[in-house]
């Protein structure tokens, strides 16, 4: 059994060395083909060219590597034509993936999309041309499958591989101790984002309102996780000149441990937030874009709510503070609130384990039952239980 395979990008890498790991317990001998970035090919996928061909950020790098990118998703359509597969895998990367599962549905290849574009927030058209390209999506998140029934479009929600990997119950202690913090001081994680337009834009107002928040609170003390290098120089440079004497500490990546450690987390609207809900952490999420880019998203925006755990609960439960609103004084005095604890805490919480048990389904056994029952093949491995009847009826929790 022949399996294609494309990740775009190091996140679609560990869903798809999950998604491979998990077929080849029911069947050993099946081979993978494709794009694979460095886990993939630990899992045994066969790589076609490197996942860093694909792996580009930015709108002016995206337009110098164009004529790259089309050529080699020409070659990989190319390829799988003349050599067919028993199925193609597109993780991600929709722009890309999508059209190569098109070119291979019509030749008869069964295709699958693994983890949704963001279809159910903006330009809900596309919808149409993922349902001509593809014969299953699945999906991470109960909402996003439920928004592919109402088009009848092939779908199977299989969970969150984040919230397999977090327990439902975190030790704040110990995660204190990886990060030599005090076991009883109040700490608050910040987090800006990972992208430079992130910090641009939301470091200036985080950084006064850890000041704001610091004078409400005088013993409390800040952890900053920075993603990478690039992104702790420009977060530095803000710090200094706004705030030099601020009780900070900046760490290289660990934004997980970060969080865990944390008592309340401020952090930019993404995938973060998901993160710091299965953490258990409460917090306040922000997010700010020049004039027009905000103009475009509320055009186009279809839903009401940016943050990922008021999307899982169809309703709000954690503060978002947007564009304007992103003011120090709001968020200072939202992460002093929430410092505070009392009742808002405690509902918060309940909520995002009730949220984290939904989406704990063993994503990557989900996914791989349903390729495989795609493929009309048996499950080999009896012993794999399948946490479906568990789940049932997740899938159509509402957006």
């Amino acid at each position: 059994m022949r399996i294609g395979i494309v990740a775009g990008e190091l996140s679609g890498d560990i869903l798809g060395a999950g998604l491979i790991d998990a077929i080849r317990r029911h069947y050993p001998d099946c081979t993978f083909e494709g794009v694979a970035g460095p886990r993939m090919l630990a899992a045994g996928c066969d790589s076609l060219f490197p996942l860093e061909k694909l792996c580009v950020m930015g709108f002016t790098s995206i337009l110098r590597r164009l004529p790259e990118i089309l050529w080699l998703r020409r070659k990989l359509v190319k390829h799988f034509l003349a050599n067919p597969v028993d199925v193609f895998i597109g993780i991600d990367y929709p722009d890309f993936n999508l059209h190569i599962e098109g070119k291979l549905k019509k030749a008869g290849i069964k295709t699958v999309h693994y983890n949704s574009p963001k279809v159910w927030a903006w330009r809900q058209g596309r919808v149409h041309k993922i349902a001509r390209s593809i014969d299953l999506m699945l999906t991470l998140l109960p909402f996003e499958a439920a928004f592919y029934e109402k088009f009848q479009v092939p779908v199977r929600f299989v969970g969150h591989p984040l919230a397999d990997s977090i327990p439902v119950q975190v030790d704040r202690r110990q995660a204190r101790s990886t990060l030599r913090l005090q076991p009883h001081d109040q700490i608050v994680a910040i987090l800006p984002g990972s992208r430079k337009m992130e910090v641009d834009y939301l470091a200036e107002p985080f950084v006064k309102a850890a000041k704001f928040c610091l004078q409400r609170h005088p013993k409390v003390k800040f952890i900053v996780p920075a993603a990478n290098i690039k992104r702790r120089a420009e977060f530095e440079r803000i710090l200094r000149k706004h705030a030099p004497h601020l009780p900070l500490t900046i760490y290289d990546g660990q934004s997980q441990q970060a969080m865990a450690a944390a008592d309340v987390v401020l952090l930019a609207s993404g995938t973060a937030t998901l993160e710091a809900m299965l953490l258990k952490r409460p917090m306040v999420v922000a997010y700010k874009g020049s004039k027009i880019s905000a103009l475009i998203v509320r055009l186009m925006a279809k839903v009401d709510m940016a943050a990922l755990p008021n999307l899982l609960a169809g309703k709000r439960i954690v503060l978002e503070l947007l564009q304007h609103n992103a003011t120090p004084e709001k968020l200072g005095l939202a992460v002093s609130h929430l410092l505070e604890g009392g009742e808002m805490v405690a509902c918060m919480l309940k909520e995002f384990t009730k949220i984290h048990q939904q989406i704990r389904c063993n994503a990557s056994e989900q996914a791989a039952q349903a390729v495989l029952k795609l493929m009309g093949c048996e499950l080999l491995d009896k012993n794999i239980r399948s946490p479906e009847r568990r789940h049932e009826g997740v899938a159509r929790v509402s957006a």
